[in-house]
């Protein structure tokens, strides 16, 4: 019998109530990783340590061959490639890229999927173009609604065979805070293989599935687009038939540097006893982070921390800092973000069934030995 690609891209699903992390989610752990949380201590992350998320495959490119498509409804047509792209003027960019379903795997009904933790997070200094001034190079028709970005990526999900591609309204797409960038660039050196070389997008306060890797097409539409990763992927849905909203913007959240040393398996941190000083970074992609709050006693109380002045780059992370005196016993550690909103992360679970945005706050057990 002729195989068919339906028959290897099944229909996402929830995990069983007593089932354990499958061998594909083991596999496409290893090929996806997340951010060390030891690695929070810098302002900016070293790119092999940015947490990485890769539908498909890793294309080979070409930097001297590569060339983007500036089309649809625009009135010039562009195609450049990667030397023009320089020429033109560029800007950098500090921006927190996190993962859409960061926190899935401590879901209970746990969707199946690419099982992040908390660890879905990086900051890097991203440089390149302002999608804004390709854009006005074109200049765009007065019909245009939508911005839609084609990367180089190709695959099969859930039965459907597909370029990985997103859009953007055409008044993100056109922003200047947060601006939207066509980067070359992470932390001063061209883009990693695994981070979209030689072009992607950066859409900055947006959850990762918008930063499109490498990016070969830009296409303005008359109409929302529809595609997969738009329409069917990235919905918040509560049933398999619900239409869900789509997925955007980042939800605040607060992570902590695990204090101490960890026991291999169980990554139980062990701390002396003693004064310590707690640290870690916060960010949302709504608005600033105003406040960050510690739980030294697995959230029965809360105190607040102390949050580093604002340094200019407002869509990337900052800096906490809380004092704690550790005394003997085993200890459940916890922070939470509240960004200008009023948004502020929750103590139970958001759920819902594609797994994502689940700001729930981070708990780090830590063991304080009566021997320490």
């Amino acid at each position: 019998m002729d195989g068919r690609i339906g028959d290897i891209s099944t229909p996402g699903r929830l995990a069983g109530p007593a089932e354990g992390i499958s061998p594909e989610e083991l596999a496409l752990a290893a090929r996806n990783h997340g951010l060390p949380l030891e690695a929070l201590r810098y302002d900016v992350t070293p790119p092999g340590l940015h947490y990485v998320l890769v539908h498909y495959d890793i294309p080979y490119a070409d930097a001297d061959d590569w060339e983007l498509t500036v089309g649809g409804r625009v009135r010039t047509a562009l195609t450049l490639d990667l030397a023009a792209l320089r020429a033109l003027p560029a800007v950098t960019h500090r921006v927190t890229m996190e993962c859409a379903g960061n926190g899935r795997a401590r879901l209970a009904p746990r969707p199946v999927s690419q099982p992040w933790l908390v660890e879905g997070v990086g900051t890097a200094e991203w440089t390149g173009v302002p999608l804004r001034t390709l854009l006005a190079g074109s200049g765009v028709e007065p019909d245009a609604v939508e911005a839609v970005f084609t990367g180089a990526d190709h695959g099969v999900e859930r039965g459907v065979e597909q370029d990985y591609q997103r859009s953007l309204p055409l008044a993100d797409a056109v922003g200047r805070d947060p601006e939207v960038l066509v980067a070359y660039e992470m932390n001063g050196a061209p883009l990693p293989p695994q981070h979209g070389h030689p072009l992607r997008l950066v859409v900055p306060g947006w959850y990762g599935m918008a930063h499109v890797k490498w990016l070969r097409a830009i296409t303005l539409t008359a109409t929302p687009f529809t595609g997969f990763q738009q329409q069917v992927a990235y919905r918040y849905r509560q049933s398999a038939g619900d239409p869900g909203d789509p997925v955007t913007r980042i939800a605040p959240r607060a992570l902590l540097v695990p204090p101490g040393f960890p026991d291999f398996m169980s990554r139980t941190r062990v701390v002396r006893p003693g004064r310590i000083l707690l640290e870690g970074r916060a960010w949302s992609g709504r608005a600033p982070v105003t406040r960050v709050e510690v739980s030294t006693d697995d959230g029965h109380s809360w105190y607040e921390a102390e949050l580093a002045p604002a340094d200019g780059h407002d869509w990337a992370w900052r800096r906490w800092r809380a004092p704690w005196t550790a005394t003997p016993g085993s200890h459940v550690l916890s922070a939470r973000a509240t960004d200008a909103t009023g948004a502020t992360q929750p103590l139970t679970q958001p759920w819902n069934r594609g797994g994502f945005a689940n700001n729930l706050v981070q708990r780090v057990s830590v063991l304080c030995p009566q021997d320490g």
